[in-house]
């Protein structure tokens, strides 16, 4: 039988994941191919979008290879993406610079531009976010300002997927998710916002035509079919951005459930039936895959991308770090680590914060400083929680999903410290791969939305410790007061920086 199987397409910070999943949600195989990001200056990283897209085809090959599925079995291809990104293309969809990622800070003037222009407070309530650096509207200014032969060549700025679906397809598009990410977008309204762009003197011109998440915005060219080994005429359905298609893999779809991802960046989501502003600003919302849905949330900027960084430094003699972590008492003797490598947002949306041990002392050695790094970690993102709360009633448990739920140790020191168990789920690793499948599926009839809770079952509770609850209340506290104390120093260190 044909057109039985999803591919769905993740293009994460670190690399491509493929996956492949048949016409019951089953998972059939997965493939990987890494790129790399560069860091050419502090708060700067970028990425080729053409490491993109040799990732999309070898993984696709691969897929197609190692199932032995004729690509005419694909019923549709779909994509989940890193969001919040700024690729400037062509007329053709050349890309002419390198892409600015998710991650990058450096326009933080451009963003103070917004804000004078668009008015702070309106951009929030209007598009559910800050006017911080992190997002795509600062970003295509400061291309304009620093760039300007660049940004007079550009036809469109693309976020990472979205220039993959045009090398698919040869159609410029986008979806209310990755939308949400630009500060100009109206989230109820679900188009780009005319007044924000009249302000900045920008265009929807510009810009992509946004879709709900599973449309059927193209099919696979002729060459795009030679390069990637898939069949020309292969629905592609736009999917969404990875912080909306991880709570469709979470099965976070109705209102009343809550989701934690921990990847190289890390966010805590709650679904719901409109935008929930935070008064404080200290979360966002962004668009649900779900076209009927918000997905409100609080982001933080480095986690595994803070784990990564201290076992790569901590390394050496052969060392297991995260076995070495678990022998140490909660509270790592007494150790602190604020995870602010690349700066932070929620709750504090400071892009010159930086990461610091606190209380090193002669005592901590290498397990210490490990397991402070996840305490560390998981005390920012109770700042989220509990911003979340103060807004969305109810949350008394987490789903956890991304790299973080395959450590041992990390879901228990989470669900110690939120003092809430974590649900961990089959599908922990794939969540986000299968959110874009389920939006792909649902695109083309294959699959209906009660299909994503059906694949994301629970298969192990990990209850709080709370025998730990009052060292960790404590300790909270403290890594709150740290970040506090620190602040001053780090707008001066980011002077001396410059």
């Amino acid at each position: 039988m044909t057109d039985r199987y999803i591919l769905a397409h993740d293009l994460g910070t670190s690399g491509n994941k493929a996956t492949l999943f048949d016409a019951t949600g089953r998972l059939v195989d997965s493939a990987f191919a890494p790129y790399t990001t560069s860091y050419p200056h502090p708060n700067w990283a970028e990425q080729e979008p053409q490491a993109w897209w040799k990732a999309v085809c070898i993984t696709s090959q691969q897929l197609l290879a190692s199932t032995a599925i004729a690509a005419t079995e694909i019923a549709a291809v779909g994509f989940s993406g890193m969001m919040m990104g700024c690729l400037p293309v062509d007329a053709a969809g050349a890309p002419l610079r390198s892409c600015i990622i998710w991650a990058d800070q450096r326009a933080q003037a451009e963003a103070a531009f917004v804000a004078d222009h668009c008015g702070a407070d309106e951009v929030y309530l209007r598009c559910g976010h800050r006017t911080s650096p992190a997002y795509c509207a600062p970003k295509i200014l400061w291309v304009r300002t620093h760039q300007p032969e660049v940004y007079a060549r550009a036809a469109k700025f693309l976020v990472p997927k979205d220039y993959i679906v045009h090398r698919l397809t040869g159609e410029f598009a986008t979806d209310y998710s990755d939308a949400s990410g630009t500060l100009l977008f109206d989230l109820t309204q679900r188009r780009w916002h005319q007044p924000f762009l009249d302000a900045l003197d920008l265009s929807a011109d510009q810009l992509p035509a946004p879709y709900a998440s599973t449309s059927i915005v193209g099919h696979v060219t002729n060459q795009a079919a030679r390069e990637s080994g898939l069949a020309p005429g292969t629905p592609v359905v736009i999917g969404g951005g990875d912080g909306s298609c991880a709570g469709i893999g979470a099965g976070v779809i109705e209102p009343g459930s809550a989701y934690c991802v921990i990847g190289t960046s890390a966010w805590i989501s709650v679904s719901t039936l409109a935008p929930v502003p935070d008064p404080r600003q200290r979360t966002m919302t962004f668009h649900h895959v779900h076209p009927q849905r918000y997905a409100p949330m609080g982001v933080q900027q480095l986690a595994g991308g803070a784990r990564e960084w201290a076992w790569k430094a901590l390394a050496g003699d052969g060392i297991d770090l995260d076995a070495a972590a678990a022998t140490v008492e909660p509270g790592a003797g007494g150790l602190l680590f604020l995870p602010y490598l690349m700066g932070e947002r929620s709750p504090w949306w400071n892009p010159q914060a930086r990461g610091a041990f606190i209380g090193l002392s002669m005592q901590h050695s290498r397990p210490e400083m490990a397991r402070a790094v996840l305490e560390g970690v998981a005390f920012g993102l109770r700042q989220i929680l509990d911003s979340l709360r103060e807004h969305v009633p109810g949350i008394d448990a987490l789903r956890l999903i991304g790299g973080g739920g395959k450590s041992q140790l990390w879901p228990q020191i989470l669900a110690d410290i939120f003092g809430l168990p974590i649900h961990m789920l089959e599908l922990k690793g794939e969540a986000t791969s299968w959110g874009a499948a389920v939006a792909a599926g649902v695109g083309v009839g294959l699959y209906d939305w009660s299909i994503a809770a059906e694949r994301g079952q629970v298969v192990q509770i990990v209850a709080p410790n709370f025998d730990h609850q009052q060292r960790y209340t404590e300790l909270l506290d403290l890594f709150t007061e740290s970040y506090l104390a620190l602040t001053p120093v780090y707008t001066r260190l980011a002077k001396i920086g410059d």
